[in-house]
C-alpha cells in the first residue's frame, strides 16, 4: 500500500510511520508542514528507508495537496496534521480553525476527486483515516462511564471544538459523498519523542533541569493515558481491517489524576538519579501549583471494547510499564530535547 500520513513529524504520527515501515512492506508518504511541533529528528531512523518519502506540505494549501495526490497515488489517507495544544488554541485560536477544519475539508475535496477517479481494486481498497480525540466528548464525573462511540459531542476549548468540527466534516463526506472513511477517538497519548510542552515530557525535562513543575489547579484532572506504541499499533489495525463508516475509541484504560502521575515521575527520577541537585532532597518539592487552565475539563475516560472486540487489539503497556520506558528513554535521549529547548531542531 502507498499510505499518505499527515503530521508524519509529530508525535503520534512519527511512531505510526515507523510503526509501518518496520512491521510491514507498504510505502509512507509523510506531508508535514514542520511547524514548531512537527520534528525530523523523530524520524531519523527511517529517514534513509526507501519506502519513506517526505514532503513538506501545508494541508491548508490546496493545490499542493492535489499534486500529492497525482504524484504519489496513494491507497490510504492516515490524516493526523492538526494543532493539538489546548493552552495554544485558548491564546491563539484562529490557526487551530485554519489547519483542524480547512485543511481537513481540504483533504476531504481532494480525496473525493481523487476516488472517484479510482476503478476497481484501487476504488475499493482505499481509505480515509481520520485520527482524532476523546477531548471532543467534553468531560466527566467521576461517577460518569466512560466515553464510548456513540457518546454525544460536548467539546470544551477551541482546540477540542476545531477537532470536533473536523470530525463532523469527515462523517459527512462519508455520508453524502460515499468517502470511505473511518475515525478513531484516542485518549491521552505519552511516550518517546513527545514535544516537551505535554505534562509528562515536561515534568520530567524541568526535573532533569532542577526546574519547577508547574501543576494547574490542585491537579486533581483524571485522565486515560495511552502508550504511543500501543496507540500506533491500533491505527494500522483500524486502516487495515476496520469498518467504513465505524469509529473506533482508543484508550489506554489508566485513569490517573494528574498530581499521581507528576509525582510518579518524581518518585521513579528521584530512584534513578542518586546523587540529587544541590539543594533537592526529594523531586515532590518542586512540583508547583499554579492557576487552572480557563474551562478545564476534569476527568476522560475511554471504553476502548469495540475495538478489542471487533479487532482484537488490547494495549501492551500498564502505565507503570510505559511511564518507566518513557522516563528511562528521555534520560538516554537528552540530545532530542535539548535540540528542541534550543531551537536547534528547527535548522535541521
Amino acid at each position: 500500500m502507498r499510505i499518505i500520513v499527515t503530521g508524519g513529524a509529530g508525535f503520534i504520527g512519527s511512531t505510526l510511520i515507523k510503526n509501518i515501515l518496520s512491521n510491514t512492506d507498504n510505502i509512507v508518504i509523510n506531508i508535514d508542514k514542520l511547524t514548531y511541533a512537527g520534528n525530523l529528528d523523530s524520524l531519523s531512523s527511517v529517514s534513509a528507508n526507501p519506502n519513506y518519502f517526505f514532503e513538506n506540505i501545508d494541508i491548508c494549501n490546496r493545490n499542493s495537496i492535489r499534486d500529492i495526490f497525482l504524484k504519489y497515488k496513494p491507497d490510504a489517507i492516515m490524516h493526523l496534521a492538526a494543532e493539538s495544544h489546548v493552552d495554544k488554541s485558548i491564546n491563539s485560536p484562529s490557526i487551530f480553525m485554519e489547519t483542524n477544519i480547512i485543511g481537513t475539508f481540504n483533504l476531504l475535496e481532494e480525496s473525493r476527486i481523487y476516488f472517484n477517479s479510482l476503478d476497481g481494486q484501487s476504488r475499493n481498497s482505499f481509505r480515509f483515516h481520520h485520527i482524532s480525540t476523546d477531548e471532543v466528548y467534553g468531560d466527566l464525573n467521576e461517577t460518569d462511564s466512560k466515553f464510548h462511540e456513540t457518546t454525544s459531542y460536548k467539546p470544551s476549548s477551541p482546540y477540542s471544538a476545531s477537532k470536533a468540527s473536523s470530525d463532523h466534516l469527515v462523517r459527512s463526506w462519508g455520508r453524502t459523498y460515499g468517502l470511505p472513511i473511518i475515525i478513531t477517538n484516542c485518549s491521552n497519548n505519552y511516550g518517546p519523542n513527545q514535544f516537551p510542552e505535554k505534562l509528562i515530557p515536561l515534568t520530567i525535562i524541568n526535573l532533569l533541569n532542577s526546574k519547577e513543575i508547574p501543576v494547574y489547579g490542585s491537579g486533581l484532572q483524571i485522565r486515560d493515558w495511552l502508550y504511543v506504541e500501543d496507540h500506533a499499533k491500533a491505527l494500522i489495525k483500524v486502516l487495515l481491517y476496520g469498518s467504513i463508516g465505524s469509529t473506533y475509541n482508543i484508550g489506554g484504560n489508566n485513569e490517573m489524576k494528574n498530581i499521581e502521575v507528576v509525582e510518579t515521575i518524581c518518585d521513579i527520577l528521584g530512584n534513578l538519579i542518586v546523587e540529587k541537585p544541590k539543594g533537592i532532597d526529594n523531586f515532590r518539592g518542586l512540583i508547583t501549583f499554579v492557576n487552572d487552565r480557563p474551562g478545564h475539563d476534569q476527568r476522560y475516560a475511554i471504553d476502548s471494547s469495540k475495538i478489542m472486540k471487533e479487532l482484537d487489539w488490547l494495549p501492551e503497556e500498564s502505565f507503570a510499564s510505559g511511564l518507566n520506558k518513557t522516563v528511562q528513554w528521555y534520560l538516554n535521549n537528552n540530545l532530542w530535547w535539548e535540540r528542541i529547548i534550543s531551537g536547534d531542531y528547527k535548522h535541521k
